[in-house]
């Protein structure tokens, strides 16, 4: 995995094999970014990146300027992990290990980007789950956007603050906004 932008640009990160992840392709980060890139200053936004695993997304918004970035994920080596790229890249972001649906449940952070990658062979309900938990918690800033990895073959667009999806090979974005 590298990084595609920003100030660790061109830069590699090896994620240990015995990780549980399936990190975004380079390809579909770096349209993922584009689109970002065009509604937000990165330096102004905080971002809550859950099922974070590596913390690929995580170390982009890092690079390209963000300060307020939170990782969750319920996986000590995942967390471990984030923890030291972080510290050797001296990026600010803080990590929380936790079910992210139990700190969904719990959760007062507000924030602008809410990126969400969980395993694509999620059931249905789980999906539907990430979306319904965000906005019934008041978790996005005004203007803010959920983001949701998932693959082709789940359709996530007949849930409640459904904006529009954006698919890059086998991977799909979907983005959700309070209406």
């Amino acid at each position: 995995m590298r990084i595609i932008s920003g100030t660790y640009k061109r830069r590699k990160i090896i994620a240990p094999k015995n990780l549980p992840v399936r990190p975004t392709t380079d390809m579909a980060k770096e349209s993922l970014f584009n689109i970002i890139n065009n509604l937000y200053y990165f330096e102004d936004i905080s971002v809550l990146d859950l099922f974070a695993g590596t913390g690929n997304i995580s170390y982009e918004f890092a690079s390209r300027g963000t300060e307020n970035i939170t990782c969750v994920d319920q996986n000590f080596n995942c967390i471990k992990f984030i923890n030291k790229t972080a510290e050797t890249f001296e990026m600010p972001i803080q990590t929380i290990k936790s079910d992210v649906f139990k700190f969904l449940e719990k959760a007062t952070i507000k924030s602008d980007v809410i990126f969400a990658d969980p395993p694509y062979n999620f059931s249905d309900e789980q999906f539907a789950n990430i979306p319904e938990m965000v906005f019934s918690n008041q978790l996005l800033k005004e203007n803010g956007l959920l983001i949701v990895e998932h693959s082709k073959h789940t359709d996530l667009s007949k849930l409640n603050n459904f904006s529009y999806s954006k698919g890059y090979g086998g991977n799909v974005f979907s983005f959700f906004e309070l209406n």
